[in-house]
């Protein structure tokens, strides 16, 4: 890389910035003090040398810092669960409202800080949740007999999940042309000031239709950048689907490129256990797994992952 005076204003990068302009400045002291004297020329040509291989090194210290900041940056700060029902009815909504109470226990379980951005969307504000729940993301599937089935018929019902990484920096630039934004009252409990004033945001990408909806701050800005950070998520996310539909053949051998069409869990409450249809792995104890305890279940596919993936979800109930 090429040396910039611009380095000096990254407190990361100016010590050694700063250094790089001593040495050069002990060059052009070297060589002016040496005149028209030979002896005193060849000592500032060694010194030159020297100066110049100190210089490359700093400059690597230097790429080095700043590709271990752009690595960082990349990384997710926090993570976005968002859910829908499926198929099913009130049963799936039902279910859809058991996963996040899931994944709310396991968070608080995990001591890491949790809101909802609104009834069916939650954050978790950890550099760590999105590596262990980044493979959530797909369809899961209940199998149960409801509570107002009479008959004791087993039904079967589908809840969505989306894993959505949450950025320092996002992958994606947003076009501020392309969005609809509109603001409404937030809605509180008990008739609180906060459904007083409009802080409430809701925005729209107009090329995809996306929506993404924020309350949970408590002024109409903070709501407006949280709202901003999901919908980049949703894109990034929309662009690795769009990206691994394409390249189909390799897909099905991997882990973590699931979209909220593919199945990839079971929740069978006759047979007490959870079957991860990508793992072909089964975990009984269900209330207990309900309960936040699915730690065996997000090691398992972690340890898959980092092993080069594993075969295609498959219905095998």
């Amino acid at each position: 890389m090429e040396y910039s005076p611009d380095l000096k204003n990254n407190h990361a990068t100016r010590y050694l910035a700063e250094e790089y302009e001593r040495l050069e400045e002990e060059r052009v002291s070297s060589r002016e003090a040496a005149g028209d004297d030979a002896v005193l020329l060849e000592m500032a040509e060694e010194d030159d040398v020297r100066i110049s291989a100190r210089q490359q090194e700093l400059l690597a210290d230097i790429e080095r810092v700043l590709n271990r900041e752009k690595e960082e940056e990349s990384k997710p700060k926090a993570l976005v669960l968002e859910f829908r029902a499926g198929a099913g009815g009130d049963e799936a909504s039902l279910f859809a409202s058991e996963l996040r109470d899931m994944y709310m226990k396991y968070a608080e379980g995990k001591r890491w800080r949790l809101r909802r951005i609104d009834d069916m969307t939650i954050e978790i504000d950890s550099p760590a949740a999105y590596d262990a729940l980044r493979y959530e993301t797909g369809v899961h599937r209940v199998q149960r007999v409801p509570t107002t089935e009479k008959s004791g018929r087993i039904h079967t019902s589908t809840a969505s999940v989306a894993a959505l990484p949450i950025r320092v920096k996002p992958k994606v630039e947003i076009n501020p042309g392309d969005i609809e934004m509109e603001f409404t009252r937030s809605g509180g409990a008990g008739g609180q000031n906060v459904n007083k004033v409009e802080t409430a945001v809701r925005l729209v990408h107009t090329p995809t239709g996306i929506d993404v909806r924020s309350s949970s701050e408590r002024s109409q800005l903070a709501n407006r950048l949280k709202a901003m950070e999901i919908l980049a998520a949703k894109l990034e996310a929309l662009a690795i689907e769009e990206e691994a539909k394409t390249h189909a053949d390799l897909r099905s051998g991997q882990i973590g490129t699931a979209d909220r069409s593919e199945k990839i869990r079971t929740y069978n409450f006759l047979q007490d256990r959870v079957t991860d249809h990508r793992l072909k792995e089964s975990w009984h104890n269900l209330p207990k797994i309900l309960l936040g305890n699915i730690d065996p279940i997000v090691e398992a596919l972690q340890m898959a992952a980092a092993g080069g993936g594993v075969g295609a979800a498959e219905d095998d109930e």
